[in-house]
């Protein structure tokens, strides 16, 4: 990707207190770069589609090392497309299948998690293997287990379980252990770079050729939206969901010296999907000091349509107009590339540090 000569910078950058020192001392460098987080968000991906692009398409293979990769939601199938053989025709393929789904008004959950699994179909193309061997990336893929009236479809009780999931957030974060289990499953070759996970039960189990379908459908599972999977092979019985619910911005404790490398849809981090509307919840500094956070910048997202990335509102904006809100998605991957342009130019002339904010 060529550099683009902008009026305004696109690109926010953050890091937390360790990697600020890093590379304010030395800047960033690909091989620097052990730990990937992807957010949950749906189709706020297609909109840092660029970014995706220059790091997994040019940044990153030229500095070949084991690195992992952990997403949940739309992180997952982020990062699964990037450990296929070709990852920027990949990531390109995600985007233009996401795009062209399209759903009538009073579309049933089933409809939904059967044209997500039509589209994991078409992404991987029978690949499944080449994802978990690849040489490079190791998958993780952040799913949650539900338990009560959340491992139900029907909406009376699945709607019934999220409002006591609403009010026991309200009162603390921790209480959602009531309600949901972390399960992280991971390429059998390398355990995710985390600590001891001691905010939630958690478990971390072995992705394989038999559940990777599984776990990625589970991961952007949303409740209400779509069908919770269930029991998932070498997982367990039992209704799995969205890993965004408890992970919404992976707010992990991640271990290690390696930069964690954050291409985000924001330039903050929310730890589960039900803060979203808590601005006191934010993420824990500690967690985050070997971070580098990419985001794009306010002035950027004032520039594109309707002033934002694309969202799951825009089924609803553009109900019976599929070909106008296709349109908007494509514009909104079309201009993400000036996000990937931005960054690669900061990186490659050392500049990148001195734009370099803190992350709180």
């Amino acid at each position: 990707m060529s550099a683009i000569q902008i009026k305004y910078p696109p690109l926010t950058l953050k890091a937390g207190k360790r990697a600020l020192s890093q590379l304010r001392e030395r800047g960033l460098h690909a091989a620097d770069v052990g730990v990937l987080p992807g957010a949950a968000g749906g189709p706020k991906a297609l909109g840092i589609q660029g970014l995706d692009l220059a790091l997994f398409g040019d940044w990153l293979p030229k500095a070949p090392r084991e690195r992992s990769l952990i997403g949940a939601s739309i992180g997952s199938w982020r990062f699964a497309s990037a450990c296929l053989p070709n990852p920027a025709e990949a990531i390109r393929r995600l985007g233009q299948l996401y795009t062209e789904q399209d759903f009538a008004k009073g579309v049933t959950q089933a409809e939904v998690s059967q044209s997500c699994q039509r589209m994991l179909n078409d992404l991987l193309e029978g690949q499944d293997a080449r994802i978990l061997d690849n040489p490079d990336y190791r998958l993780n893929v952040v799913v949650v287990k539900s338990h009560g009236l959340l491992a139900d479809d029907n909406r009376a009780r699945l709607g019934m379980g999220l409002s006591s999931v609403i009010a026991n957030n309200l009162l603390g974060r921790s209480r959602l252990a009531r309600h949901f289990e972390r399960v992280i499953l991971h390429d059998a070759r390398l355990a995710p770079p985390l600590q001891p996970l001691t905010d939630f039960p958690s478990r971390l189990l072995h992705l394989d050729v038999a559940n990777l379908r599984h776990a990625l459908l589970a991961s952007g599972s949303i409740p209400m939206v779509m069908e919770g999977v269930r029991d998932i092979p070498g997982v367990g019985v039992g209704t799995y969901r969205d890993g965004g619910l408890l992970d919404y911005h992976l707010d992990l404790p991640y271990s290690g010296d390696d930069i964690v490398l954050y291409p985000h849809f924001t330039d903050k981090v929310v730890p589960g999907w039900f803060d979203k509307a808590l601005p006191w919840r934010r993420g824990n500094a500690d967690y985050l000091q070997n971070v580098v956070l990419l985001a794009p910048s306010t002035q950027y997202l004032a520039s594109l349509p309707y002033g934002k990335l694309p969202d799951r509102s825009d089924f609803k904006r553009f109900m019976g107009d599929a070909g106008a809100r296709q349109r908007y998605w494509h514009k909104a991957m079309s201009e993400s590339e000036r996000l990937g342009d931005a960054f690669l130019e900061l990186v490659e002339t050392g500049k990148l540090h001195e734009h370099l904010q803190p992350l709180a």
